[in-house]
This record gives structure tokens, sequence and C-alpha cells, in this order.
């Protein structure tokens, strides 16, 4: 757990969570959900929020005080709709603080839209199928994390998320160059890469030679 703990909060906290594949929603195990959302808590509330010019510091601001107000407004709105806010929530200017929130209801701002803020949902699930649906209740589909020992759920996720990449035992923010980086949905068209890039730059002709 520790290993994915630690995982999660630089996929959902870096560059202030301000990544198109910052980690958003974690669905949990029901078996491991109080362990993980306890674990989860401690270390976000670590988090050093500050000048980003200091080193220690790993929350620096958005990049607006419009956006960071928007974005308090939209974990406002989800508490006041039954969600439970786990820590921050709290704003000074475009500074937001890490914030995690559980029993967020679906219709909220927060887990139907791309937040891109540091802002993360919690939520528990029984069965591995009931997980891989929630992922895909979305009109986003960039890439998602799937932490598991077991090669068929992997596989199992490969096959069913609706995604453009699926990460085993790592969180969705991962990413090189050389890859084919891109999402389905609402979440884009085409893949990023070396070879995607050459071939978007490159002209495709043909000649046809008829034989007589």
């Amino acid at each position: 757990l520790d290993d994915a703990v630690s995982r999660v909060i630089f996929g959902a906290f870096y560059q202030s969570g301000q990544s198109c594949i910052g980690v958003q929603r974690i669905i949990i195990h029901e078996n491991v959900f109080q362990s993980f959302r306890d674990k989860l808590v401690t270390a976000t509330k670590a988090l050093v929020m500050g000048d980003p010019k200091d080193e220690s510091t790993f929350i620096g601001p958005m990049i607006s005080a419009k956006e960071a107000e928007r974005l308090e407004n939209w974990v406002k709105s989800a508490v006041a709709h039954g969600a439970k806010l786990l820590c921050g929530g709290k704003r000074t200017g475009a500074m937001l603080e890490a914030t995690l929130l559980e029993n967020v209801p679906k219709g909220e701002k927060i887990c139907a839209q791309e937040a891109f803020g540091p802002v993360a949902v919690l939520s528990s699930f029984r069965d591995f199928e009931q997980a891989l649906d929630e992922v895909n209740d979305s009109v986003y589909g960039l890439q998602a994390g799937v932490f598991t020992r077991d090669i068929y759920k992997a596989h199992r996720a490969w096959d069913k998320l609706e995604v453009g990449g699926v990460l085993i035992g790592e969180v969705p923010s991962w990413r090189v160059d050389h890859m084919p980086y891109g999402g389905v949905k609402e979440s884009g068209l085409g893949r990023e890469g070396i070879r995607f890039a050459m071939e978007d730059m490159t002209e495709i002709r043909m000649m046809i030679l008829r034989k007589k």
C-alpha cells in the first residue's frame, strides 16, 4: 500500500494537479479502503505548500487566482451535496491546498469534469468489474493506472478500459516522449510521440504504374 500511496500522491499533486494525466479519481477496494485512505490523508497533509522556487515546496500556485477560485467552488459544491472533505480545501489567492474528498455524488463537477488542480476524490469498490465500469463512466479517456499483482486483472483492465493507455502498477501520470500518448472520447484524437510526429509532418504521396 505504501508504494501505491506514494505514487498516487505524486500523480494527484505534482504540478499542483495541473496535468491532463493527473490522478483525479482514486477507486480503492473496500478491503483496504480505510487503511489506504488514512495513509493518503496523512501523506497529503505533509505536502509543503509555498513558493515553487523553494526546493522543499511540492504544492505551488495554480495558473491564476480565477482558476483556484473555480476549483474551490467545485469543492464547496461537492461538500454541500454530501461529499466529505478529508483534508485541504482552503484557498489563498492562486494557492489551493492539496485536497481529498470522498462520497462525492457522481453529478458533481469535481467528478464529472477535469479539475486540473490539486484535488482528488476517493471511492470504494467490491467487484473489479464495478471498478472498471466506474472508470469508463466518464466523457474522458486519456490514461488509467491499475495497482494489482493479478495478471488476469491487468489484462482485463487493458481489454475493458476505454482509455488510450493502461499503466499497471503505476499512476496514469507516467509517460515518455516516444510512447504512443493520447486518449479516446473527449480526451482527443491521434497520438503524440516521435513516430506519430514524423507521420504528421510527412506528406504521404503515391505513384501508380499501369501495366499495359
